[in-house]
């Protein structure tokens, strides 16, 4: 895999000239520092580095106005007088001479960066740039963005490429108003948001920032505005937005390539925006997205003005790129309910543009809430004591998660495996180590006395593999595992290892098991597993450690099963060991199997040990051992609307399972609406295609 980091050190070259403490944030130092924790973490030299070109006047025009251009273009010969009467021009914006060029090298840079992903040069990567882009208008400049970094890189993508569909992931903490209004009308790009906006009273106090501006003509729908409407947002709430919102309208959509415009002001300690998410939650949102237009994320740099957090997850964002896995979440994963409310009130507005939402709930969007606000950071007041105990709080958060890497570091072996020599030759390839493993012959012999199944040589063999795997998965020795044990003894391999796991100090064991594998008879409900069986003959929450569901027999049905309850399960236990086991007569297709191995690496941090019979096709095997090692999952196919007995069985669990794992939770005033779909059997409604924008 290679990661691209496109920069370019004339880009520092702009500053402030004149006091404006709205634009004095806006500095060098930015860059200077974000580079900086690249190279002292070991990042930059790992990946591709590119130096950035300038975009060519040409290459503006896909976006911006000749009269616009030509307007920044004579602002390289202004004196400091004039170019701040022309910035007053313009909202929170400032002008140098140099801003001419630092702004053609950031366009310039998104365009490198999509050029080398889709020309197959590098896989993904990260425009470190400034000045930042999202807010930029066809002929105006606004919120510190002079040319539209994105916009420009998409339309490039479009025209030279080729592309048809571009989704664009907005996670900076201010409405990107200049994507939207570039791409509001257009059904080949998709657009999500999420922005502070407390109802309409934060920057840029637009009414077209809210939940139902979804998009104009052909474009509706196609817009995607997730307004939070009171800060102290965390990891929870971005992950809830993430599982119950964009992903799966994202997976759908089925894009070719995924832009991201990377503004950090929504992470800890950032004055602008007081959010709580720590740098750690902006690997996660990486990570997940790779499942997405086959891993082609190319992350542009817009906000972010707390020098040490924007660094901080500046390098989470690019581990996630390379392929690290994501370090576990800090925190309670308990949304906010001011949270739930927005993500509802969005899903309410696009329910009738997107059959994934249509199903599961187009019911109407909540009235803002009464109730005092949860957890809400108190205003930061320059100098006063709530920015310092912000501040405070910030940097304490940065070095706890500093202190856990030092503690828990990138295992030296990315992903191990166990299998037989054929087999292994398919990963090997790969750079994964092929796991051998002794195992002391009374310790194997102990348990083929307890389980019949293991006593033949070859599972035996098998079984002592694997278990030396999932040593050095306990060991931080190795990430992420994969293993084969014979079709006989898949049933039994799976009891010795949850057994050996728990004795071995896995605090927090999520087994999933597809296929016909019953849970362990002796299996205690007291916390320590997580057991999900897939296949299960019906839809069952016998406690809330022990849940059975149906495989879903369609797309739809597949990713609303991963998407609503796999993940908010996996994110809200926090697992030390995810244990995926694919046994007999398993029935998923190779890209569900693939995609269901590569989402879980994210609320595990990395730490999946993934088993399979010895019938399983070599080109499973293969595909699961390379989405283990970071790369990306293959498409689904093509998009098709779960059965109405899928949905009434997840509708059902989510029921059951709501009161105890918050991560899966809608506000209160939606569960009648959702148990009356269930009840019905589903609905059927007019829709449009999203591809298409056509009515069906």
């Amino acid at each position: 895999m290679k990661t691209a980091l496109v920069y370019h050190e004339d880009m520092t070259a702009a500053r402030l000239l004149w006091d404006d403490p709205e634009c004095e944030i806006e500095g060098p130092e930015r860059l200077t520092t974000a580079l900086g924790r690249l190279q002292q973490r070991g990042l930059e030299q790992r990946c591709l580095r590119l130096t950035a070109r300038e975009a060519s006047e040409a290459e503006l025009g896909l976006v911006h106005s000749p009269e616009y251009v030509a307007l920044l273009r004579g602002t390289q010969a202004l004196s400091t007088e004039e170019l701040q009467a022309l910035s007053a021009q313009f909202d929170a914006v400032y002008f140098h001479p140099s801003t001419f060029r630092c702004a053609r090298l950031a366009a310039g840079a998104g365009l490198q960066l999509v050029d080398a992903v889709l020309t197959g040069a590098a896989h993904n990567g990260l425009a470190l740039v400034r000045p930042p882009g999202h807010h930029s208008q066809r002929a105006a400049a606004s919120g510190f963005c002079v040319f539209n970094n994105v916009a420009i890189a998409a339309k490039h993508a479009q025209q030279k490429h080729g592309l048809h569909r571009v989704l664009i992931v907005d996670w900076d903490i201010h409405h990107g108003q200049g994507l939207q209004y570039i791409f509001e009308d257009d059904p080949s790009v998709l657009y999500f948001s999420w922005h502070r906006y407390e109802h309409g009273r934060f920057w840029p106090y637009l009414p077209e920032s809210a939940a139902n501006a979804v998009g104009q003509g052909r474009g509706r729908g196609f817009t995607v505005n997730l307004p939070w409407n009171q800060v102290g947002m965390g990891n929870a709430d971005y992950v809830a937005a993430f599982l119950h919102l964009l992903l799966p309208l994202a997976f759908e959509f089925d894009p070719e390539l995924v832009l991201v415009s990377a503004g950090f002001d929504s992470a800890i300690g950032d004055p602008e925006g007081q959010m709580q998410a720590t740098p750690e939650c902006f690997a996660h949102l990486t990570q997940l997205l790779q499942g997405l237009a086959g891993g082609r994320v190319c992350a542009v740099l817009e906000g972010g003005y707390h020098l040490e957090s924007l660094s901080e997850s500046v390098c989470m964002t690019v581990r996630a790129l390379l392929g690290d896995p994501a370090p576990l979440l800090s925190g309670p994963m308990v949304p906010l309910h001011s949270a739930l409310e927005s993500i509802q009130s969005v899903r309410a507005a696009q329910a009738p543009h997107w059959m994934s939402l249509q199903q599961q709930d187009s019911a109407p969007a909540p009235s803002p809430s009464t109730r005092p606000s949860e957890g809400r950071a108190s205003p930061l007041l320059p100098g006063g004591p709530e920015s310092e105990a912000a501040a405070a709080q910030a940097m304490a958060a940065l070095s706890a998660l500093w202190d856990r890497l030092r503690l828990h570091p990138t295992p030296p072996v990315r992903t191990a495996v166990a299998l037989a020599p054929l087999d292994a030759a398919l990963v090997l390839p790969l750079d994964i180590l092929h796991q051998e493993g002794l195992r002391p012959k009374e310790e194997m012999q102990a348990w083929a006395r307890l389980h019949e199944a293991l006593a033949k040589d070859e599972a035996v063999t098998a079984l002592g593999k694997i278990l030396s795997l999932l040593d050095g998965i306990l060991d931080r020795q190795v990430s992420s595992g994969l293993a084969a044990t014979p079709a006989a003894a898949v049933a039994a391999t799976l009891d010795v290892a949850i057994q050996h796991g728990l004795s071995r100090g896995a605090h927090r064991l999520f087994c999933v098991a597809v296929g016909q594998l019953d849970r362990p008879s002796d299996l205690a409900d007291d916390g320590r597993t997580l057991w999900l069986s897939i296949r299960g003959r019906e839809a069952a929450a016998l406690s809330m450690f022990h849940v059975s569901m149906p495989l879903p027999g369609t797309t739809g049905g597949f990713l609303n099963f991963v998407l609503a309850l796999v993940l908010p399960l996996a994110y809200g236990f926090q697992p030390d060991l995810v244990l995926l086991v694919l046994g007999p007569a398993h029935g998923l297709q190779d890209p569900q199997a693939a995609l269901l191995a590569a989402l879980l690496r994210a609320p595990a941090g990395g730490r999946v040990l993934a088993l399979v019979d010895e019938e399983s096709a070599p080109q499973l095997v293969g595909v699961l051992a390379q989405v283990l090692h970071g790369e990306a999952p293959p498409s689904l196919g093509p998009f098709c609307m779960a059965s109405p007995g899928d949905m009434k069985a997840l509708i059902h669990l989510r029921r059951q399972l709501e009161p105890q794992w918050k991560m899966m939770q809608l506000p209160p005033e939606c569960l009648t609406w959702l148990l009356d779909i269930g009840q019905g059997g589903g609905i059927c409604t007019p829709e449009m295609t999203p591809q298409t924008g056509d009515w069906r």
